[in-house]
């Protein structure tokens, strides 16, 4: 019995070595954007979810205020 506990902590460790060495070689694939490309996509989403907060504040303001021109 403590055989096999020990082969499986055994295999496990060796499992988990050779994901991490799996994941530092796809790591290496990896085509990393450049500073502009970043600073131009970060850009695009602060404004996207700026348009969209503003959107949804509009939103819940008009049905708010049609809301409670039905309750009075």
């Amino acid at each position: 019995m403590a055989v096999q506990t020990n082969a499986n902590k055994m295999k496990k460790s060796q499992s988990v070595g050779k994901f991490f060495k799996q994941v530092k070689a796809e790591l290496k694939k990896v085509i990393w954007p450049s500073r502009n490309d970043l600073v131009s996509f970060t850009t695009v989403v602060l404004a996207t979810c700026a348009i969209a907060t503003v959107g949804v504040w509009a939103a819940d303001s008009v049905f708010g205020r049609a809301l409670q021109m039905f309750i009075k």
